[in-house]
C-alpha cells in the first residue's frame, strides 16, 4: 500500500510539472503574438527563478506564470516572498544588460485558468 501512495504522489508531481510547463508555453505564445522578443525561459539566478523574460522595445519584462482552476485562484498563488525572490533574480539578470539596473523593466503576472486561457497583468508586483 505504501508503494501505491508513493506512485500516486510522484504521478501528481509529474502532472503538476507538465501542467505548469504547458501554462508557461501558452503564456510565451501570448507574448510572442504581442510582438515581444523572448530572452529567457526559466532563468535561474542566485536569488531564484523567473519563468519568462521578454523584451518589448527597451523594456525588459519579467513574467511569473501562475496556473489554477480560475484566474482569481491563480492570482492568489503569487505571494510577497515569491515576488521578492523574483525581483532579486531580476536584479541579477539586469546586471547583464548594457544599462544594468537603469534598464527599463516591469514585472507581469501571467495567469492561466483551468481551460488554458491566459490573462496578463502588467506591472503586477506591488512591493511597497
Amino acid at each position: 500500500m505504501e508503494q501505491q501512495v508513493g506512485l500516486t504522489r510522484s504521478h501528481r508531481g509529474q502532472t503538476a510539472f507538465f501542467s505548469g510547463l504547458s501554462a508557461e508555453q501558452a503564456v510565451e505564445r501570448t507574448y510572442i503574438r504581442r510582438g515581444y522578443q523572448i530572452l529567457a525561459r526559466r532563468w535561474r539566478g542566485k536569488a531564484g527563478e523567473v519563468d519568462l523574460i521578454a523584451r518589448t522595445g527597451a523594456c525588459v519584462v519579467f513574467v511569473e506564470v501562475k496556473k489554477s482552476r480560475s484566474f482569481a485562484a491563480a492570482a492568489e498563488r503569487l505571494g510577497r516572498r515569491q515576488m521578492q525572490r523574483i525581483t532579486g533574480a531580476a536584479a541579477e539578470f539586469l546586471a547583464t544588460e548594457p544599462d544594468g539596473q537603469d534598464t527599463e523593466a516591469r514585472f507581469d503576472a501571467a495567469l492561466v485558468d483551468g481551460h488554458g486561457r491566459t490573462r496578463i497583468l502588467e506591472n503586477a508586483f506591488d512591493l511597497g
